[in-house]
């Protein structure tokens, strides 16, 4: 194991801490997904790397890293969210999908197919009660009203599409192993602009219709003002989101996302705490555009209180957070309860009127963004909460990645998994608790975004090569040093050096030999 540092950190809540284990003595699980947010949005960060005054306060997301432990050196699998998602739930590399670069079409069928292993099956299959709640992503099925077989059109057709929309035919958090599911197929962003409860289509209000959001139908919510239009760039009366038209809920409003979910996160700990262990999987679509926060959240003003409707939108996923650990504190079993938080992607830079010209850096020390190859577009917060087993204010430099989690989670419920369904993901409990063999990785290949980027590390030395949709062609287009005192920009490409030639095309041939062969990518542990 790598340095690993114990800084002093105050208790996570006042009172006597408590201890309540479930009847399996199986502890519970909690993964938070945040959606486009970076290590600089995390004010913990801010202050403990950047050495700076936050601009903006994240106290319960702080509370969780100082009671826990910090990875400086996590990344998200992709620099997008949708691939990201799915290498997560799978618990593999992109390049091992049907869809190397996403779903992003709600009506495409996923790449995950009903049967096959997910971050869902494997606290399932070891008796955990499972839930889903948030941004799905992942592709749905429905079923064509002709009756043959499924829609696979297009999601923002302005026209209502000849599908039943009532219910997710097969491919929704049920089938990925959830025993309950609360799912915005794509988040805030749309469409569509609905949410789906245990797979039917539940209605934000009793009088919700079922219509085609466009820009003949919407109309303007009492929270979407001229300045949110002109921030979004919206034209006319769409004020959905910037995404297109789409099938939706009459009542949709974006507003009010972030405290419906959260309440629903907040049932199933209720419904299952202190009777069966069980596994909630949060994926907040905060702060994604299109930045409609909410005027207030559990009495505190939210909306006019920081310089940009992005880093306001911030502040209410940490009240989200907030939620979520007071609802396990509350059940008496947060000390019982290991709570990782992550993000899909790198922060916002771009599109963010405000944020930048407070001081606000969502990439921390980094260069790049959401979507780049460079350590900004996936460099990511990851922490790790769980009193009495994870050392209070604990950092780690070991190297990790987000879809470790499904040889994590296996682990601690107790599901004793195939090898083949472990290659890009490793068990990184012995990190966690700071006992026990573990062998870190010197290794990782994942992805960038829209410009069809990919990436291969090992150990300090980062190549970038260059892709196309069509994973025809593969270029290396730079070399990184992140060990160097240049690395928190990666200002220095050392592609073109002479000197550094060689190592160029080593590990570009390394990487194409791993990718082509399909050989592991994670190491072995326990």
């Amino acid at each position: 194991m790598k340095h690993l540092f114990i800084l002093i950190a105050a208790s996570l809540s006042a009172g006597p801490a408590w201890v309540s284990a479930a009847p399996s003595g199986q502890p519970n699980i909690v993964v938070i997904l945040a959606d486009d947010i970076g290590s600089g949005d995390i004010s913990f960060y801010r202050e403990r790397f950047m050495k700076m005054e936050p601009v903006l306060e994240t106290p319960n997301i702080d509370a969780l890293a100082e009671n826990g432990m910090w990875f400086t050196d996590a990344h998200s699998s992709t620099s997008l969210c949708a691939p990201t998602r799915y290498a997560i739930m799978s618990g593999k590399n992109n390049y091992r999908s049907v869809a190397p670069w996403g779903v992003w079409n709600s009506f495409l069928e996923g790449a995950i197919k009903v049967g096959d292993t997910t971050l869902g099956t494997v606290a399932r299959d070891a008796g955990y009660a499972t839930g889903f709640v948030g941004k799905w992503h992942l592709g749905l099925s429905f079923k064509r009203l002709d009756g043959n077989g499924c829609y696979r059109g297009n999601d923002k057709d302005p026209k209502p599409v000849p599908a039943d929309m009532m219910q997710i035919a097969y491919g929704g958090p049920k089938d990925m192993g959830f025993d309950y599911g609360y799912a915005l197929p794509t988040g805030v962003q749309g469409p569509l602009y609905m949410a789906y409860e245990n797979e039917k289509w539940a209605p934000f209000e009793a009088d919700s219709k079922m219509i085609c959001w466009n820009e003949q139908t919407a109309t303007d919510p009492a929270t979407v003002t001229a300045e949110d239009k002109k921030a979004l760039n919206i034209e006319g009366n769409m004020t959905i989101s910037d995404k297109g038209p789409g099938m939706g809920d009459s009542n949709w409003d974006t507003s009010k996302i972030p405290d419906i979910i959260s309440r629903k996160a907040v049932g199933f700990i209720n419904e299952h705490a202190n009777k069966k262990p069980f596994f909630l999987y949060y994926c907040s679509p905060e702060a994604h555009r299109p930045h409609m926060p909410p005027a207030e959240m559990d009495g505190q003003k939210i909306r006019g209180t920081l310089p940009s409707r992005h880093m306001e939108c911030i502040k209410v996923l940490d009240l989200e957070v907030k939620r979520i650990v007071d609802a396990l504190k509350k059940n008496g079993v947060l000390d019982n309860t290991l709570v990782i938080f992550t993000a899909d992607n790198g922060g916002l830079t771009w599109n963010v009127p405000g944020t930048m010209e407070s001081g606000h850096r969502p990439s921390g020390l980094y260069r790049g963004a959401k979507s780049a190859p460079h350590e900004g577009g996936h460099r990511v917060p990851f922490i790790a909460h769980w009193p009495k087993k994870v050392k209070a204010g604990a950092m780690t430099d070991e190297l990790v990645i987000t879809h470790d989690l499904m040889a994590t989670v296996a682990k601690i419920a107790g599901t004793k998994m195939k090898d083949e369904e472990t290659l890009d993901s490793t068990n990184i409990l012995p990190v966690l608790l700071g006992e026990g063999k573990f062998n870190p990785r010197d290794k990782l290949i994942w992805q960038a975004g829209a410009s069809f980027e990919v990436m291969y590390r090992e150990g300090g030395w980062k190549l970038i090569i260059q892709s196309s949709h069509q994973l025809d062609k593969w270029e290396p287009i730079a070399l990184f040093n992140l060990e160097s005192n240049q690395a928190e920009n990666e200002e220095r490409n050392l592609i073109t050096h002479p000197e550094y030639k060689a190592r160029a095309e080593k590990m570009f041939n390394e990487y194409m030999r791993i990718r082509e062969s399909g050989v592991r990518t994670a190491p072995m542990n326990p």
